[in-house]
């Protein structure tokens, strides 16, 4: 084996570890101890590719966003077929199947997108950027086909729906059981309803 072949198998050992160890205890628990101890990685290679923890954690935080940003690429034109209603409620709950599959990237993302360690947040921000502008052009690209509000654009509509979304993600676990995490069926009636009160609001309007 050559000695570059090494030196990728090496770091994609380390990435792996570190994935795994972010996966399980978020950002706060892990260290580059830790991340050795229990993967048989020396010392001595760890500093040789990587000399701190924040650079494992933001080689993660990347890995992750381009996973998720790949898997909704693949299934995103399936949406644009559907109605408005179903079309925006199934690529919020895209993400929730990715995670179904890929169950190590869970808490990365959410460590990094909704309480990122403040110190690499600008960072954080580059890295989730391509996800935003994709999100950004599938809401616009919905919303288009709803009869708006006088007062409200396309444009403020879709930053709702982008700001809200870890919002209603949050929603979706709050409501969901430990019975029911893994029920898809479940997944889908809470996220209908939750969708539906974001778009249709919560109060009954009067009758003319």
């Amino acid at each position: 084996m050559k000695q570059k072949e090494r030196q990728e198998r090496s770091k994609q050992k380390i990435i792996q570890a570190a994935i795994e160890e972010f996966g399980q205890k978020g950002y706060e628990k892990v260290t580059i101890e830790r991340i050795c101890s229990n993967h048989a990685i020396s010392k001595g290679m760890m500093y040789h590719y990587y000399s701190h923890k924040d650079e494992l954690f933001l080689l993660c935080v990347q890995k992750t966003f381009k996973a998720l940003k790949s898997y909704i690429e693949q299934n995103i034109e399936d949406l644009f077929q559907q109605n408005t209603f179903d079309a925006i409620r199934n690529y919020f709950l895209m993400r929730e199947y990715f995670f179904e599959s890929y169950p190590q990237y869970k808490l990365i993302f959410e460590t990094a997108v909704i309480y990122p360690p403040k110190h690499l947040s600008q960072q954080i921000q580059v890295l989730h950027q391509p996800i935003m502008d994709m999100n950004c052009h599938f809401l616009e690209s919905i919303i288009s086909r709803i009869p708006l509000r006088l007062d409200l654009s396309t444009e403020k509509v879709t930053c709702y729906l982008q700001s809200i979304e870890p919002i209603l993600h949050s929603i979706i676990n709050r409501y969901q059981t430990e019975e029911t995490a893994q029920d898809l069926h479940s997944m889908l009636e809470v996220t209908q309803e939750v969708l539906n009160m974001i778009l249709f609001g919560v109060i009954q309007q009067p009758k003319i």
